[in-house]
């Protein structure tokens, strides 16, 4: 089944929860789902028969230009059908919240973790979201482009990278 045809089944089931189809300007054509739609649709890509989405093989969040809203992206693969999609999602910069994929794929707890950890995406129903790479007293985000360093941590100075 191809992208746009995966997208027709949802924006026929799903209605306004999938706002669009984007093709131009990226590697993978995208579906555009509402935030609070995406545990839904997820299930749906599953458990559907045709479309068997057993896989979530990348969730990572982006921050486009450090000034509009985030976004989280979804990467799924059925392996018995052999066929892709890409999901996106976008939240508000501060306190972005959307729902979590983890009890879906279990795959999503590890990723979910680290876009909080990295970007601050709050993941709600996820089973034990805190940080991951970073020390639990860290302050901000360091992969939100607006996210300034501290200059000391812990007592330490930290070098700035040039």
């Amino acid at each position: 089944m191809t992208e746009q045809e995966i997208y027709a089944k949802l924006a026929s089931h799903f209605g306004a929860k999938v706002m669009a189809f984007v093709e131009e300007e990226t590697l993978n054509p995208t579906v555009i789902v509402e935030a609070e739609g995406i545990t839904d649709v997820c299930n749906y890509l599953k458990d559907t028969e045709v479309l068997q989405f057993d896989s979530l093989m990348n969730l990572a969040g982006h921050d486009p230009d450090g000034e509009s809203d985030l976004s989280v992206i979804y990467h799924l693969y059925s392996t018995q059908l052999d066929h892709y999609i890409t999901l996106k999602v976008f939240v508000v910069r501060e306190h972005g919240q959307v729902g979590s994929v983890a009890n879906i794929y279990r795959t999503a707890d590890w990723h979910e973790r680290e876009a909080y950890d990295l970007y601050g995406i709050t993941f709600d129903g996820h089973p034990d979201l805190k940080r991951i790479l970073l020390e639990e007293d860290w302050e901000g985000h360091p992969l939100k482009k607006d996210y300034v360093a501290a200059e000391f941590y812990r007592g330490m100075r930290i070098e700035k990278v040039k």
